[in-house]
């Protein structure tokens, strides 16, 4: 129990040194929006959105397997009902 708490806090405190040490602002241009915001902010949302894109297409390959009778292997539902 202590070392889950441990490596939490060392997790916490290396997120906050990240998101301190990448304070600059950088400018976002995407068609007509022109958006500012903070490095650290702008990798953090792209890691957001790289994670939702592959949990929703392996929950979509999934659907697909069962769907044409190729049941998936036990350990693809364990990690499904995981993340679901």
């Amino acid at each position: 129990m202590h070392a889950k708490l441990v490596f939490s806090l060392i997790l916490a405190g290396l997120v906050v040194l990240f998101i301190i040490q990448n304070v600059t602002v950088v400018g976002i241009r995407f068609l007509l929006w022109v958006v500012g915001m903070s490095l650290s902010l702008l990798i953090i949302f792209i890691l957001a959105i790289g994670i939702l894109v592959v949990w929703s297409l392996y929950g979509y390959i999934l659907h697909k397997r069962e769907q044409s009778g190729n049941k998936p292997k036990s350990s693809e539902r364990i990690i499904a009902c995981h993340l679901s």
